[in-house]
């Protein structure tokens, strides 16, 4: 049933009793019952804001696709022939099928196997996002990065201010050697720093945008390269 497409059952009635949507519902929030467990016990440093944007990381549905896909589970859903038919699965697809795998495990087989389950594959992502800065602490991973890679220090100039003392917001920016970087604003100095380290980290490639809004790092704080969570 975890593998059964809404779409094939809607072409082929009474072949299955039903879809794999329900299963993919109860399946979603174990995979966060998961994690979040997995970050409050071997991550007691973190903020409960931090392992919140960490937890959205890992069980995005782009996330939970990589991993469908790398487990071969996106060749094996039944699907209708409307679907078939498509040049490619859409991640949304393999990753629903996986979060319902996760819901069958548990049914079947408790919390236990499903956390294995769970854990077997994204144990390394959760680690690595919560090594890497997916807790917004890019001003501290800038000064790591910048000084193991470009053999310098960033520095922060506050470039405007506005608003009225009890409201001000500032524009700050970055320069590295004779390099500045996009600048940002935000409603405290630190906030804005924290924004403009982002832009930097970006510009100099050692950070991207993911599909879900998110950012991954691609070297850790000692500069080295990482390899993706998707490989």
């Amino acid at each position: 049933q975890a593998l059964v497409h809404s779409s094939y059952v809607n072409e082929n009635p009474g072949v299955f009793p039903e879809s794999n949507e329900r299963l993919e519902f109860l399946g979603d929030a174990v995979l966060g019952l998961i994690v979040c467990e997995h970050l409050y016990d071997f991550f007691p440093d973190l903020l409960e804001g931090e392992m919140t944007k960490i937890k959205s990381t890992v069980v995005s549905r782009r996330q939970c696709a990589e991993v469908a896909q790398r487990l071969g589970i996106d060749r094996l859903i039944q699907l209708g022939k409307g679907m078939t038919a498509r040049p490619e699965l859409p991640g949304s697809v393999s990753g629903a099928a996986y979060e319902a795998i996760v819901g069958a495990i548990l049914l079947d087989a408790g919390l236990e196997e499903a956390r294995r389950f769970v854990l077997r594959d994204l144990g390394a992502v959760i680690e690595i996002a919560a090594r890497c800065g997916h807790q917004s602490n890019f001003k501290s991973l800038l000064q790591q990065i910048a000084q193991h890679r470009l053999g310098s220090s960033p520095r922060y100039v506050v470039l405007d201010e506005r608003g009225p003392d009890h409201e001000k917001s500032f524009q700050v920016g970055v320069e590295i050697d004779d390099t500045s970087y996009p600048p940002c604003w935000g409603s405290s100095k630190k906030e804005a720093e924290q924004d403009t380290a982002l832009e930097a980290l970006l510009a100099l490639g050692f950070a991207c945008r993911v599909d879900d809004g998110g950012v991954r790092m691609l070297v850790d704080e000692a500069g080295q390269d990482l390899d993706s969570p998707g490989e």
